[in-house]
């Protein structure tokens, strides 16, 4: 474990603490008064707005994606072992989901008490060559108690560049799935999608719905 994990081990009961719900402000608003329906002129009908156009062209995350026996194999070497459970979960996976254009072989640091605390770090590899360092934090909001310390093995799917990882990505509520000691869950803004793969110690007892900011950089501040 990293030195920054067991400092987050240290830090997160004084980041629970500090963190609590904020309570957004509304300014009044005005209604301006109804125009007289005699005054004003009939309008023309709007036309229908053209559909976007369909690229025929193949981008870099089609061109170029990681086979399941891929897959499985760098998964083995993150947790040390292939069991039923984690096969059976990649494989619900890609019958899902299809192939995945990068993986992310990490490590985390999570707890919560109502409201959690989940920080990360590993290396995001492209099946278009390369890898790139990533970090992330973010709030969770669950029925779990006390934290955790684990491996994490996530498949990333509509990648189509490294930079495109660095974004905010919110949690798919009733995307858990959990066989034989191993949980997944989909995390996705509508572009990007991404199911992270713990096992064992790193299975939360609650399903938890937040989000996950990816960065280049670690951070303490999860939001």
């Amino acid at each position: 474990m990293t030195v920054w994990l067991r400092a987050a081990t240290l830090a997160l009961p004084l980041l629970l603490a500090m963190s609590g719900p904020s309570v957004a402000q509304t300014s009044p608003t005005t209604t301006a008064p109804a125009a007289d329906p005699a005054a004003v002129p009939a309008a023309e009908p709007a036309a229908e707005a053209p559909a976007p156009a369909a690229s025929s062209a193949p981008t870099a995350s089609q061109g170029k994606t990681y086979s399941e026996p891929q897959v499985v194999s760098a998964a083995k070497d993150l947790f040390g072992e292939t069991t039923e459970g984690l096969a059976k979960v990649i494989e619900k996976v890609f019958a899902e989901m299809g192939e995945p254009s990068a993986y992310i072989a990490g490590s985390e640091f999570a707890g919560a008490i109502g409201v959690g605390l989940r920080y990360g770090e590993g290396t995001l590899n492209s099946a278009a060559g390369g890898s790139t360092k990533v970090y992330w934090q973010g709030p969770s909001i669950g029925f779990d108690l006390g934290g955790n310390a684990s491996k994490v093995f996530v498949l990333v799917y509509n990648l189509d560049s490294a930079e495109q990882i660095f974004r905010r990505v919110p949690g798919v509520e009733g995307s858990y799935y959990f066989f034989a000691g191993v949980g997944v869950n989909y995390q996705s803004d509508g572009e990007v999608t991404l199911a992270p793969i713990r096992t064992g110690v790193g299975l939360r007892s609650g399903i938890n719905i937040g989000y996950l900011h990816y960065s280049r950089q670690f951070s303490w501040f999860p939001f």
